[in-house]
This record gives C-alpha cells, structure tokens and sequence, in this order.
C-alpha cells in the first residue's frame, strides 16, 4: 500500500508495520496502517457495525461517518496520529487509532509520550481475538513513535473492550470518571505481557494447524477424470483411509452431467458446492493454482495442501510466485501447507484424514511427524509401516512457505494424542522462535530432530529463508541446550521415537542386559559403554532359554532397584535337529509383554537377530494400550539388589533334562578381567549424578509398545538419547536463574553511553572494532577485569612499560598474524628483570620482524593455570551465543567448543564448561590442581549479560583468559559494536513473510 501525496512527506508510509497475524480461531488477517485511500473500505466497514458497538465506540448514536470523520479517520501522520485496520480479503473487520495528547487531554506532538486510543471490531468477527492482535501491533508503533502510555475511555458496559485491555498483560491503572472507565496502560512490555502475547501465539498457531489436520469437509481441485495422476491419487487414498467428513471432486474439466466420481460428488468449481469447504488439496498446475486459491478464498475455505511444484525451488522467478502464493492465502484468512507439499495425515478416530500420496495410511498411535522431504517423509512413513508403529499426525511442508516445523511445534504441544514430535528440516526459518518452542515442548513431551543441509551453507531449492551462518555444531548445541533430541539420520530418528512414544523415560544411566546370546550381550555391553552408559555385566539365559525363561528374567530386572532400563537380547532357538526355529516371535513377544504387564516404570527395548515376525507381534501386542501420562516424578528408591536371575524351566526343545540357571556371564567382560564393575567416573563432580537422585519416572505406568532393533548398536543409541533428554527434563523442572549480586556491580547506564558515543563515530553499518583501552572501559562495567598492556614500539618503551607494571611480565607480539600464536615464538613468558626483557625484545625482533610489524606490548604475569578461551557473538538468525572452550588446539584444531544461547543462567554457565571434552583438565586431571571454575561460571554470566544487555555489541572475545586454582585473568579483550540486527523474535505477533 503506496501513501498519496496528501500525506506528509516527512512520514512515508511505514510498510514494516504491514503484518500477517493468526486470529484465535485459526484464521489469518493481515494488518496494516490505514491510508487515505481506504475511504470506501472504512464506510462499509461502518455500515458493517451494530449500533450497540457504534454506541460503545462513540458513546452515542452514532449511525453513519460523516465526510469529516471519514477523512479525520483516514488522513494519518503516522507519529502523532495513527490508525491500523485488519483486512480479510481486502476489506476491513477492525481497526484501532491513537492520537497523541498533552497532560490535559488536548492533540499534541513530541515530547507529549501519551496518547488516546480506541477500538473498532465487527461484530461478526468478535470473539477471534482481533482487538487483541491490534493492541499488540498499535501498542508498539506507539513505543516507536515516542509513546509511554495510552489512555481509554470505556463505557462500564463494553466487557469485552474492557477484557481487552485487562488481559493485554501491560501495567494499568483504572478510575471511574464521568460516568466511564479511564484506563491508563503503561506500554513498555512486562514479563506478563510477554507471557500472554505468546500464550495467544500458541494457541492461535495451533488451531491453524488442526483447523488443516481436523476438517470437515474436504475437495480436492485438480482431480482426474481418470486413474492416475495427483489428484485423483489423493481422492483415492483419502477415502481408502475411512475419511470421516465429507469429500469432493473438482475439475473445470470435467462433463457438465458428471455427477459423482469415486462415489463422491464431483463439481467443475468450488461455487457448485453448497456446503462449508474446510480444506482444499490442490494438485493444479502452477499458473492454474492462482485461479483455485481465488475460488477457495471467495468460498471460506480454511486451508490448502498445494501439492503443485514450479514454485521457488525453480529459482528466483519461482521463488516470486510462492511468494505471491503466501499472500494471496493469506489475504483470505487461509493458511498454506506447500508448495510442493506431499500432503498430510491425521489418523484420529474422528478423522481418519489422508490427504496424502503416500498409498497406506499409517496405524493410528502416538508419534507426530513433521518433514520438509516429500522423498524423506516416504521413507519415514514406510519405515514407521515396517516396524508396525502409528502415528497421530504426519504433515510434509514441501517448500514450508507458510506452515512450518514451529507451527508443528504448537500443534504437538497441546496436541492429547501426540507423546513424541519427529522433525525433519533442511531449515530454520526463525531459529530463536525454534528454541523457544523446542524448549517447552520438549518440558512436557519428547522433539526428535534430523537436521538437514547441515555442511552447505545454504538453503535447499525451494527454502526462501534466512541462512544462519553458525556452525552445525552450534547449531546442535543449542538445540540440546533446549532439550530437542538431535540425531544424524532419519533411522536413528525411529528409533528413538519408537523407543520415546512406546516406552518410560529411564531414571538414570544403568542398563541390565540379559539374553540368550551371550556374544550379542557383549555386543550390546561395549555399545553402552561407548553411549556413556552403565551396564551391568549381561545375564546369558543360554540358548536353551524359553520365552518362559525371557519372562521371568526380564521380570526380575523390572523389580530390581539397581538399574533404570532393561536391554533384551534374543537370538532364534535351535531346535532338536539342530535348525534354527525362527518363527517363535508371536511366543517371545507374548511373554515379554507380559512380563512388563504390571506397569514397569523402566523402559524395556529388545535386540533381536533374526527371529522372524518379533517386531511386528511386539506391536501389536501393545497396539491397544492407552496413552501412558510422562509426568516427571520422584523416582522410588532403589531397593536392595536382588540375588542372581534364575531360569527356573527346562526347555521343551531340549532333548535330555539340563540345568537352565542363568549364569551373570563374565567371561570376557571387564569384571574378568579385574576391570571395576562400572565404567570410569566421569570427568566433572557434577557428572557424577548418583542414579538414586533420579526424578524422572513415568507418574502411572501402563504397559506400552516394546521396541524392537535389528541391531545392537542401534537399541543404545536410543536408550542413549532417551537418558539424556530425561536428565534434561529432571534439570529443566527446576529452571537456573542469574545471580543477583551481578546487579551490585553492573554499571549498564555506563556501558549504554559508552556504546552510543562510540556508534556515533561510526558511520559505517558493519560498526566498529574498539580499542585494547576502549574494550577494557566497556567490559570494566561489567565487572570483567581485563589486565592492562602497555605498547613497547622500542626497547626502551618495553623497560619503561614493564617497570610500571613491575616484573614479572610478558612481551608479546600483537599483529593480527601472530597473535595468540606461541608457537611461532610471538611470547615470551616469566621476563624476570631489564635485562632478560631487553634480550628478550631483540629475539623477537630478530626472529620476526621489525617492531612496527610486530606491535609488541608488555604485561604483567598472571598467575599460572589452564589457558581459556571465551565469546559470544550474535547471529541474525539464532541470536546471542556464548561459547567456551580451552585455547589453542583444543578448540582451533579439535573443534572442541561448548555453546549456549543468551542469556545465559547459572546453571547454563556450569554445564558449558563442563561440556567440552577436554574439562577434566579444569577438574584436576592427571593429578593436578582444579581450576576456579566458580569464577569462570561467573565471567560467563558477566559476559552473557553485557550481550544481552546491549544487543550492539555483536562480538566479543576473551583470550586467553587463564584460570588458576584462585581466581582467573583476562588477558586479552577484542570488542566489536554495530547497530544491532533486526530480531524476528520480539515485538507483536506476526507470521514470517519470506
């Protein structure tokens, strides 16, 4: 929308205020500031409105806008007097004002910082949270404008405008004046407000996502007249699923008498239909499918599933009709899973929706899944089908253009029928909003993620988004920071989500294994220990073992207070022939259920080779147990170990009576051979959580599917993933916070004048790098004491700076290429007096170059200890990011680096350093003195607030900051300030337009 020359020239239009909002009930409006020329738009919008809210906005009759009003209402500044209309295919069904006052009620301009504000809804379009929307997006442009405050009159009859402002969040006073409620609201944004805002994000996200998994009614536009092809594929896989609503053909093509096609209605257009469209698929031709949204607009339809390609992963000109695509959609309040989508399932009872290519629709059961792949989407759903596992919901974005991996991420969140949310995706549109949403998704249920286009730097064909420059290993860090289960490949995605959707959370790391095989137990032993698990030595039950055996084993192990999962190793029996019997899986799957029948709270998984028909009779043994609830609780005490599993039966295989005691197996493992009967201590103190301090038990167990692997290797690695996101929930129900004696010595006034006066020197966007001098002063604010250095351009300034400072000192170079590069004989350490200092100085010089090329500096000598290094950094896309790691080769060579997002709290600060491989050198390692790590945790807070504190600071580095057994130095600072990057995470709600 384009201003007119009527409007000030000072004030252009603000096109960033333009934004897409999803409404209460799921619907998309768009907001935008009204302009003079929406005269026609504002009186039928007017004539639209019931005289009871005419009344309530102008506390009189009031049946018609004058000429005056219209022009008043549509003849903006956009500072001083501003107006915002929500449009649903292009008309209006709401729209707010301000007009900024004085202290005595009267128009004014800046510096006056309050202003009159007043609503106007629709009454059709009452109830879907319309006026909350606009008092989210009206109340920050006032804050942009200058404005502190808005002021409302209310008629003490208008609840809902009153509702409105109660529930905004914000800080309100109220008086009753004249026969009307005066309301004053503070606008500058609170903890609550922020809380409500998201609160109305999510549910509003995740209605628009089950209004498409949940509808009524479905068409499908582009059906073929015959078998074959897209559409008619879809038609005939939706109603092979059982569709429980109702379903239409359409296709302008088709014969004017055809009146059915595959026994449902078929319609050469959606206008022929006379019943409510919820959601149309469609499966046109690109330049046919600007025609079919149009239709599906003007006929109310909710959502669409465009299966179509030739969008953007054709290149820029495509990338431009998806575009269009999105806000064609949305200008009807329509929502868009696709382009190049491969369609969606819901396999709820009430449903049974497969609006999908994919021929068999998936059983129904308690895994929701999300893929940016059509390709991938195929395999995970054939192998889910293979393993006999269901899911509640499966949705493939195709190109995501609209609906996303975080709209899922609501979905999944309130969603009853789903306990564990798979993703794929090859990007991340908003990664803040990502984390956010992983975060508490995953407090309450399991987020696996397979990331792809890790290593490309890119974006895959078709991805319109923003590309994030950080490392994938940053990028798995913060994810597992938020609790989100990262995994390298789709199969490893089954498998824990098999694992997580079937099985309880285990309580702690200790694993009993017990079989029939005693190799594939070792097998399973030595993959414990490289996960980092602590297995018992493994319970061969021999091959002479029967599912009886299997039962009573495994029975045993459930009761048994000193481990928190089970791993059931199972090869075929051999018969009395000496063939090998593979068809017992129905017997072995029934007695393992069994055994589990009574409510373990122990996740039980089993590793089988070869037994035919295990997996699939696993599943169905459990495919009717209801939903298991993962409240975290207490977990019971373990009680004292129970004496040695006994294999009380004989075999009915067995040609001659033996013995059937199961023998605790030893041969081989550690313990034989004089090893300690659990693996290494870890590394830190607080590695070391004793399992009987777990609290992360299932609150009411109830039998659930039993898991199935071909492999070893691959049933720990679940097992794995499983320990750790339970650690994570166990942390996360008591949530770390910031110390508050960092507030006693935090000067941010300080630091804000500081950066303002030295932005204000640098016209230059990209901003600025500061000086040694300069970053010490910013950091000084936050209580990081970096040491002094002094130039030494000669000899002579080298013996003046290091007399100042007092000896000992260190001399070294400070040119780019040799800086923090001992080993290229830039630094000499322990200089003791004037003498070792001048000699000192004339081997650098000779060695390296001439002074002016080196830039040598003198500094004190810091206390010896372990040699560290310390960022934080802002990327556009994923924020602030605080990183630590040891200097030198361990993080420049090996990678070795630790990540957390900003800001960071105390316990974000213990667990970074604790992170990185190489921590046991701070903890003693090898006999030396720890570290102060406690100081290190501290700078890190330090460090964590100041970026957070002041988002222009976009870089900083620490190095090296060397920790002693006391204490620690920061020896060297670079600092770096620029204007700070747009965030898509903060300010009113809005959709993301790519």
């Amino acid at each position: 929308m384009e201003p007119t020359p009527e409007q000030s020239p000072h004030h252009a239009y603000p096109d960033h205020w333009e934004a897409d909002v999803v409404l209460r009930d799921g619907g998309t409006a768009r907001i935008r500031p009204i302009t003079t020329d929406d005269a026609e738009r504002l009186v039928s919008f007017y004539e639209q409105v019931s005289d009871e809210s005419k009344y309530y906005r102008f506390f009189a009759p009031y049946p018609r806008l004058s000429d005056r009003d219209v022009h008043r209402f549509t003849h903006h500044d956009y500072v001083d007097r501003v107006g915002l209309a929500v449009t649903i295919g292009g008309e209006f069904i709401g729209t707010v004002r301000y007009d900024r006052i004085d202290d005595t009620g009267r128009p004014a301009s800046a510096p006056a910082d309050e202003a009159e504000v007043a609503f106007l809804v629709q009454d059709a379009h009452q109830g879907r949270g319309v006026a909350s929307a606009l008092l989210e997006h009206i109340a920050a442009v006032a804050r942009e404008r200058g404005i502190r405050r808005f002021a409302a009159e209310v008629l003490p009859a208008n609840n809902k405008m009153i509702k409105v402002f109660r529930d905004g969040g914000y800080t309100q006073r109220r008086s009753f004046e004249d026969g009307s409620v005066h309301l004053t609201l503070d606008l500058e944004p609170t903890e609550k407000s922020l809380a409500v805002q998201r609160g109305r994000e999510q549910r509003a996200e995740a209605r628009s996502v089950q209004r498409l998994l949940a509808p009524g009614s479905v068409a499908v536009i582009g059906t073929g007249r015959t078998p074959g092809g897209v559409g008619r594929t879809v038609l005939r896989n939706l109603l092979a699923a059982g569709y429980t609503g109702r379903a239409y053909a359409v296709n302008r093509a088709f014969d004017e008498g055809l009146a059915t096609l595959d026994g449902v209605p078929a319609h050469r257009s959606l206008g022929e239909i006379d019943e409510q469209v919820d959601l149309a698929v469609i499966a046109v031709p690109a330049h046919r499918v600007p025609e079919a949204v149009a239709d599906c607009g003007e006929h109310g339809v909710q959502g669409l599933v465009v299966l179509s390609a030739g969008y953007a992963e054709r290149g820029a000109e495509g990338r431009e009709l998806q575009r269009e695509l999105v806000r064609q959609a949305r200008s009807y309040g329509m929502r868009i899973i696709g382009p190049n989508a491969f369609g969606i399932i819901n396999t709820a009872e009430t449903v049974r929706l497969n609006a999908s290519l994919a021929p068999e629709s998936p059983a129904r059961g308690r895994i929701g899944l999300f893929t940016q792949s059509g390709a991938i989407g195929i395999a995970l759903l054939s192998g889910l089908y293979r393993r006999g596992a269901g899911l509640s919901s499966f949705i493939s974005a195709g190109n995501r253009a609209d609906v996303s991996g975080n709209d899922f991420l609501q979905y999944s969140f309130e969603d009853p029928d789903t306990d564990v949310a798979l993703l794929y995706l090859e990007s991340l549109g908003n990664p803040r909003k990502f984390t956010r949403l992983a975060r508490r998704t995953a407090a309450v249920k399991p987020v696996v993620v397979v990331k792809g286009a890790r290593h490309s730097g890119t974006n895959p064909p078709g991805h319109a988004v923003p590309v994030s420059r950080i490392p994938d290993t940053t990028v798995s860090a913060l994810m597992r920071q938020a609790g989100v289960i990262r995994v390298d490949t789709v199969t490893e995605m089954v498998d824990a989500g098999l694992l997580l959707a079937g099985q309880p959370l285990p309580a702690g790391p200790r694993v009993a294994i017990l079989g029939n095989s005693e190799s594939l137990g070792l097998l399973t032993y030595d993959a414990c220990l490289a996960e980092g698990l602590r297995p018992r030595p493994p319970i061969d039950l021999t091959t002479a073992a029967s599912p009886q055996d299997f039962r009573d084993a495994l029975a045993e192990a459930l009761a048994d207070g000193t481990c928190d999962a089970v791993i059931v190793t199972a090869i075929p029996w051999v018969g009395e022939n000496g063939e090998a019997e593979t068809g017992d899986g129905q017997v072995l799957a029934e007695a393992l259920t069994k055994a589990v029948a009574g409510g373990s709270a122990k996740p039980v998984a089993v590793v089988h080779v070869e037994i035919g028909g295990l997996a699939e009779a696993l599943a169905a043994a459990s495919s009717t147990a209801a939903p298991r609830p993962r409240t975290v609780t207490p977990a019971a005490q373990p009680r004292a170990a129970t004496k040695a599993t006994t294999a009380r039966a004989t075999t009915a295989r067995a040609t001659t009576a033996r013995a059937t005691t199961a023998r605790a197996t030893t041969a081989g493992t550690p313990e034989a051979r004089g090893a300690a009967t659990a693996p290494a201590a870890p590394a830190t103190p607080e590695a070391a959580t004793a399992p009987e301090a777990a609290t992360s038990q299932e609150a009411t167990p109830r039998p659930g599917r039993i898991p199935a692997y071909p492999a070893a290797e691959r049933a720990v690695r679940a097992l794995a993933e499983a320990v750790k996101y339970a650690q994570w929930r166990r942390q996360a129900a008591v949530p770390g916070k910031i110390p508050e004696f960092l507030d006693d010595t935090i000067h941010e006034a300080g630091a804000a004048a500081l950066i303002e006066a030295q932005l204000a020197t640098a016209p230059d966007p990209r901003g600025r790098p500061l000086s040694h001098d300069e970053a010490r002063e910013l950091l000084g604010h936050y209580g990081i004491d970096v040491r002094p250095t002094l130039p030494a351009p000669d000899p002579e300034a080298a013996v003046a700076a290091a007399a100042r400072l007092g000896y000992p000192v260190a001399l070294k170079t400070t040119a780019p290429h040799l800086r923090h590069r001992a080993d290229l004989g830039g630094v000499r350490l322990d200089v003791a007096d004037e003498e070792a200092l001048r000699r000192a100085y004339g081997e650098l010089t000779d060695l390296l170059g001439k002074p002016a090329e080196l830039l040598p500096v003198v500094q004190a000598m810091a206390p010896r200890g372990v040699d560290t290094v310390v960022r934080a950094s802002i990327d556009a896309a994923a924020g602030a990011i605080l990183s630590f790691g040891l200097a030198g080769a361990p993080s420049e060579l090996l990678g070795d680096t630790a990540h957390r997002l900003v800001p960071a709290t105390d316990r974000d600060a213990a667990e970074l350093i604790r992170s990185i491989r190489a921590a046991p050198v701070l903890f003693g390692w090898r006999g030396s003195a720890p570290v102060d790590t406690a100081a290190l945790e501290e700078l890190l807070l330090r460090l964590s607030r100041l970026v957070d504190d002041h988002p222009e600071v976009v870089s900083v580095a620490l190095e090296p900051v060397v920790v002693a057994p006391q204490g620690l130095t920061v020896l060297g600072a670079s600092v770096r300030l620029a204007p700070p990057p747009a965030r898509s995470d903060v300010g009113p709600r809005r959709l993301p337009n790519y």
